[in-house]
């Protein structure tokens, strides 16, 4: 153990997810839709835990304006929503799945620029199967992407399609390991 480590009570610093890993969704996209029969959506979200400090209003009004002024290129449309929870959802909408990928890194380098990353939850990306939901989690904190399939029924959650979903595209997209991790979201505005 080194002096820092004393220093810190043994705590290791964690590494800061690698930037790359939203944008492995703009390619697995494709196999997603190939090997699963899932069909996308054309809406994605990112979730954060706004303040209500002035510099962070002015983020995000930054990168609201941001994200409206590149749509007469991309035709992203741009909403937000607050949810039960407290917690604030750009949810953006376009049918170029890359321009969606796209427009969540904007919020969130926009976000992490103003050092607002820790208030970063997740990115959500929408498909269906037969009409049902499905999410694509991206965990911010983790660099790392997970199903949901919520199941019909009061929070339900139908963790066979999810570990198939893994086991289909497990190499696409750096998945979270630790099944533990793949936490719920209910109520997503997507």
């Amino acid at each position: 153990m080194g002096f820092l480590d004393a220093l810190l009570g043994g705590r290791k610093n964690l590494k800061a997810p690698a930037p790359d890993r939203l944008f492995a969704m703009s390619t697995a996209y494709v196999t997603i839709e190939a090997q699963l029969g899932l069909k996308r959506r054309p809406v994605a979200g990112i979730v954060f835990q706004p303040l209500a400090t002035a510099d962070f209003r002015q983020i995000l009004a930054d990168t609201e304006e941001l994200l409206r002024g590149a749509a007469s290129d991309t035709d992203t449309k741009v909403e937000s929503a607050d949810d039960e929870f407290g917690y604030r959802w750009i949810i953006l909408r376009d049918e170029e799945f890359e321009d969606l990928v796209v427009s969540v890194n904007v919020v969130s380098t926009q976000l992490e620029g103003g050092g607002y990353g820790d208030r970063i939850l997740c990115a959500v990306f929408a498909f269906e199967d037969e009409g049902r939901p499905v999410y694509f989690i991206y965990n911010y904190k983790r660099g790392a992407w997970y199903p949901f399939v919520p199941a019909p029924g009061d929070k339900q959650r139908n963790n066979e399609r999810e570990f198939q979903i893994k086991a289909a595209i497990g190499g696409e997209l750096p998945f979270e390991q630790q099944f533990e991790r793949w936490f719920p979201l209910w109520e997503i505005p997507l």
